[in-house]
Protein backbone atom coordinates (compact mmCIF):
# COMPACT_ATOMS: atom_id res chain seq x y z
CA UNK A 1 0.00 0.00 0.00
CA UNK A 2 1.36 3.28 -0.82
CA UNK A 3 2.42 6.15 1.87
CA UNK A 4 -0.43 8.27 3.19
CA UNK A 5 1.76 10.60 5.11
CA UNK A 6 4.68 12.53 4.56
CA UNK A 7 6.93 14.13 7.31
CA UNK A 8 7.28 17.91 6.63
CA UNK A 9 10.86 19.21 7.26
CA UNK A 10 9.65 22.06 9.60
CA UNK A 11 10.37 20.95 13.25
CA UNK A 12 7.91 21.78 15.81
CA UNK A 13 7.69 21.37 19.86
CA UNK A 14 7.32 17.42 19.76
CA UNK A 15 7.79 16.17 15.70
CA UNK A 16 7.41 17.45 12.43
CA UNK A 17 4.49 18.03 11.51
CA UNK A 18 2.83 15.21 9.24
CA UNK A 19 1.38 15.89 5.76
CA UNK A 20 -1.40 13.36 4.33
CA UNK A 21 0.25 12.54 0.34
CA UNK A 22 -0.85 14.71 -2.73
CA UNK A 23 -3.17 11.60 -4.36
CA UNK A 24 -4.77 10.83 -1.15
CA UNK A 25 -5.08 14.54 -0.45
CA UNK A 26 -6.61 14.98 -3.52
CA UNK A 27 -9.10 11.57 -2.58
CA UNK A 28 -10.42 13.69 0.98
CA UNK A 29 -10.70 17.33 -1.12
CA UNK A 30 -13.36 15.34 -3.81
CA UNK A 31 -14.90 13.91 -1.08
CA UNK A 32 -15.70 16.77 0.90
CA UNK A 33 -16.63 19.31 -1.45
CA UNK A 34 -19.82 20.25 -0.19
CA UNK A 35 -18.39 20.79 3.70
CA UNK A 36 -15.93 22.76 2.30
CA UNK A 37 -17.86 24.85 0.42
CA UNK A 38 -20.56 25.07 3.21
CA UNK A 39 -17.63 26.24 5.32
CA UNK A 40 -16.51 29.04 3.10
CA UNK A 41 -19.96 30.65 2.43
CA UNK A 42 -20.26 30.46 6.04
CA UNK A 43 -16.81 32.54 7.24
CA UNK A 44 -17.52 34.66 4.44
CA UNK A 45 -20.57 35.83 5.44
CA UNK A 46 -19.25 36.29 9.39
CA UNK A 47 -15.71 37.53 8.93
CA UNK A 48 -17.44 40.91 7.69
CA UNK A 49 -18.10 41.63 11.03
CA UNK A 50 -15.05 40.51 12.73
CA UNK A 51 -12.96 43.47 13.41
CA UNK A 52 -9.70 41.96 14.98
CA UNK A 53 -7.40 38.79 14.14
CA UNK A 54 -8.70 35.79 13.87
CA UNK A 55 -8.06 32.15 12.01
CA UNK A 56 -10.73 29.12 10.85
CA UNK A 57 -9.55 26.07 10.47
CA UNK A 58 -11.79 22.63 8.35
CA UNK A 59 -10.27 19.34 9.03
CA UNK A 60 -11.97 15.89 7.77
CA UNK A 61 -13.14 13.41 10.18
CA UNK A 62 -9.26 12.35 10.41
CA UNK A 63 -8.02 15.88 11.48
CA UNK A 64 -6.24 17.05 7.94
CA UNK A 65 -6.75 20.27 7.34
CA UNK A 66 -8.93 20.54 4.56
CA UNK A 67 -9.69 24.84 4.42
CA UNK A 68 -8.68 27.60 6.51
CA UNK A 69 -9.27 31.39 6.16
CA UNK A 70 -8.03 34.17 8.59
CA UNK A 71 -7.63 37.78 8.65
CA UNK A 72 -5.32 39.84 6.07
CA UNK A 73 -3.05 40.52 9.13
CA UNK A 74 -1.86 37.14 9.66
CA UNK A 75 -1.23 36.26 6.01
CA UNK A 76 2.99 36.63 6.78
CA UNK A 77 2.77 34.90 9.96
CA UNK A 78 0.48 31.94 8.62
CA UNK A 79 2.92 31.62 5.20
CA UNK A 80 5.98 31.39 7.58
CA UNK A 81 4.21 28.80 9.64
CA UNK A 82 4.48 25.15 8.43
CA UNK A 83 0.40 25.19 8.96
CA UNK A 84 -0.96 24.29 5.38
CA UNK A 85 -3.97 22.57 4.12
CA UNK A 86 -3.18 18.66 3.64
CA UNK A 87 -1.70 19.18 7.68
CA UNK A 88 -2.52 16.52 10.12
CA UNK A 89 -4.16 18.53 13.12
CA UNK A 90 -3.78 15.21 14.88
CA UNK A 91 -1.63 15.00 18.28
CA UNK A 92 1.21 12.65 17.14
CA UNK A 93 1.59 15.22 13.99
CA UNK A 94 1.80 18.39 15.44
CA UNK A 95 1.50 17.86 19.48
CA UNK A 96 -1.32 18.90 21.80
CA UNK A 97 -4.11 21.54 19.82
CA UNK A 98 -7.50 22.37 20.20
CA UNK A 99 -8.64 19.88 17.21
CA UNK A 100 -6.71 16.95 18.35
CA UNK A 101 -8.04 17.54 22.04
CA UNK A 102 -11.62 17.99 20.39
CA UNK A 103 -10.88 14.52 18.60
CA UNK A 104 -9.59 12.89 21.70
CA UNK A 105 -12.65 13.82 23.49
CA UNK A 106 -15.06 13.72 20.48
CA UNK A 107 -16.88 17.08 21.84
CA UNK A 108 -16.36 20.91 21.75
CA UNK A 109 -12.85 22.15 23.26
CA UNK A 110 -11.38 25.44 24.70
CA UNK A 111 -7.47 25.56 24.59
CA UNK A 112 -5.87 28.52 25.72
CA UNK A 113 -2.31 29.40 25.02
CA UNK A 114 -0.46 27.74 27.45
CA UNK A 115 -1.60 24.27 27.19
CA UNK A 116 -0.40 23.89 23.28
CA UNK A 117 2.31 22.51 22.40
CA UNK A 118 2.92 23.30 18.48
CA UNK A 119 4.68 26.87 18.84
CA UNK A 120 2.78 28.00 16.19
CA UNK A 121 0.11 28.31 18.61
CA UNK A 122 1.47 29.91 21.81
CA UNK A 123 -0.06 32.81 21.66
CA UNK A 124 -3.07 31.80 20.92
CA UNK A 125 -6.70 31.34 22.53
CA UNK A 126 -8.73 28.32 20.20
CA UNK A 127 -11.92 26.36 20.30
CA UNK A 128 -12.61 23.59 18.53
CA UNK A 129 -15.58 21.36 17.94
CA UNK A 130 -16.65 18.00 16.01
CA UNK A 131 -19.05 18.31 13.15
CA UNK A 132 -21.81 15.77 13.60
CA UNK A 133 -24.13 13.91 11.30
CA UNK A 134 -26.59 11.78 13.03
CA UNK A 135 -24.25 9.57 14.65
CA UNK A 136 -21.23 10.09 12.21
CA UNK A 137 -17.85 12.57 12.66
CA UNK A 138 -17.45 14.45 9.33
CA UNK A 139 -15.02 16.60 10.51
CA UNK A 140 -13.94 19.61 13.23
CA UNK A 141 -14.29 23.08 12.85
CA UNK A 142 -11.69 25.32 15.25
CA UNK A 143 -12.20 29.31 15.12
CA UNK A 144 -8.96 31.30 17.07
CA UNK A 145 -7.60 34.67 17.88
CA UNK A 146 -4.44 35.49 19.51
CA UNK A 147 -6.66 38.64 20.80
CA UNK A 148 -7.97 37.64 24.73
CA UNK A 149 -10.42 40.26 24.26
CA UNK A 150 -11.90 38.68 21.17
CA UNK A 151 -11.42 34.80 23.14
CA UNK A 152 -15.54 34.80 23.92
CA UNK A 153 -16.83 36.72 20.88
CA UNK A 154 -15.24 33.79 18.83
CA UNK A 155 -16.18 30.77 21.42
CA UNK A 156 -19.71 32.44 20.43
CA UNK A 157 -19.27 32.32 16.59
CA UNK A 158 -17.64 29.06 16.96
CA UNK A 159 -20.88 27.78 18.82
CA UNK A 160 -23.01 29.05 16.31
CA UNK A 161 -21.46 27.85 13.11
CA UNK A 162 -21.74 23.86 13.11
CA UNK A 163 -25.08 23.97 13.08
CA UNK A 164 -25.39 26.58 10.27
CA UNK A 165 -23.19 24.24 8.78
CA UNK A 166 -24.90 20.58 9.31
CA UNK A 167 -28.30 21.93 8.90
CA UNK A 168 -27.21 22.94 5.45
CA UNK A 169 -25.38 19.26 4.69
CA UNK A 170 -28.54 17.65 5.96
CA UNK A 171 -30.79 19.38 3.39
CA UNK A 172 -28.18 18.91 0.25
CA UNK A 173 -29.64 15.68 -1.71
CA UNK A 174 -28.55 12.06 -1.24
CA UNK A 175 -25.27 11.88 -3.79
CA UNK A 176 -25.68 9.14 -6.69
CA UNK A 177 -24.69 5.77 -6.04
CA UNK A 178 -21.07 4.95 -7.28
CA UNK A 179 -19.47 1.65 -7.64
CA UNK A 180 -17.87 0.18 -4.73
CA UNK A 181 -14.38 1.35 -3.85
CA UNK A 182 -11.76 -0.31 -1.47
CA UNK A 183 -11.73 1.37 1.66
CA UNK A 184 -8.97 3.68 2.37
CA UNK A 185 -6.78 3.52 5.29
CA UNK A 186 -4.08 5.35 6.64
CA UNK A 187 -0.90 3.92 7.75
CA UNK A 188 -1.18 4.73 11.24
CA UNK A 189 -4.80 3.15 10.90
CA UNK A 190 -3.16 0.00 9.60
CA UNK A 191 -0.61 -0.25 12.47
CA UNK A 192 -3.19 -0.09 14.76
CA UNK A 193 -5.57 -2.52 12.91
CA UNK A 194 -2.63 -4.87 12.86
CA UNK A 195 -2.02 -4.35 16.74
CA UNK A 196 -5.48 -5.31 17.17
CA UNK A 197 -5.46 -8.25 15.50
CA UNK A 198 -2.65 -9.57 17.31
CA UNK A 199 -5.16 -9.39 20.00
CA UNK A 200 -3.41 -5.57 21.71
CA UNK A 201 -5.69 -3.76 24.35
CA UNK A 202 -5.94 -0.46 23.80
CA UNK A 203 -3.20 0.01 26.89
CA UNK A 204 -0.75 -1.97 25.48
CA UNK A 205 -1.40 -0.10 21.73
CA UNK A 206 -1.03 3.22 23.16
CA UNK A 207 2.42 2.57 24.75
CA UNK A 208 3.95 0.82 21.85
CA UNK A 209 3.00 3.58 19.09
CA UNK A 210 3.85 5.85 22.36
CA UNK A 211 -0.08 8.05 22.03
CA UNK A 212 -2.86 8.69 24.47
CA UNK A 213 -5.25 5.38 24.66
CA UNK A 214 -7.93 8.30 24.08
CA UNK A 215 -6.05 8.78 20.64
CA UNK A 216 -6.04 4.81 20.15
CA UNK A 217 -9.92 5.05 21.03
CA UNK A 218 -10.20 7.46 18.15
CA UNK A 219 -8.26 5.77 15.46
CA UNK A 220 -10.27 2.79 16.21
CA UNK A 221 -13.70 4.84 15.89
CA UNK A 222 -12.66 6.00 12.39
CA UNK A 223 -11.49 2.33 11.23
CA UNK A 224 -15.17 0.97 12.58
CA UNK A 225 -16.70 3.48 10.27
CA UNK A 226 -14.61 2.76 7.25
CA UNK A 227 -15.06 -0.91 7.65
CA UNK A 228 -18.58 -0.82 9.23
CA UNK A 229 -18.62 -2.58 11.85
CA UNK A 230 -19.11 -2.61 15.50
CA UNK A 231 -16.43 -4.41 16.84
CA UNK A 232 -12.41 -5.47 16.89
CA UNK A 233 -13.26 -8.75 15.95
CA UNK A 234 -15.67 -7.87 12.75
CA UNK A 235 -12.59 -5.46 11.79
CA UNK A 236 -10.67 -8.01 11.95
CA UNK A 237 -12.86 -10.31 9.66
CA UNK A 238 -13.26 -7.70 7.08
CA UNK A 239 -9.73 -6.09 7.15
CA UNK A 240 -8.35 -9.84 6.02
CA UNK A 241 -10.52 -10.59 3.18
CA UNK A 242 -9.77 -7.26 1.84
CA UNK A 243 -6.39 -8.40 2.33
CA UNK A 244 -5.02 -5.54 4.25
CA UNK A 245 -3.80 -8.32 7.07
Amino acid sequence: MSEKKVASQQPSSKSAAVFTSKSHFEQILQSNKPLISIFQDCIAHIKEHISGTYLFLLTDAEGVLIAMDYCKTLEEVVRQSEIRVGMYFTEESCGVNAISEAMAKQGPIYLPPEEHESPFFKTWHCFSTPLTLGSKTIGYLDVSTINANMKSELIAIAKLIPGNMLSRMQSLPEPPPVEERPVQLTERQLHVLRLISQGQTVKSIAIKLNIKECTVNHHKKIIFEKLGVQSSTEAVSIASRMSYL
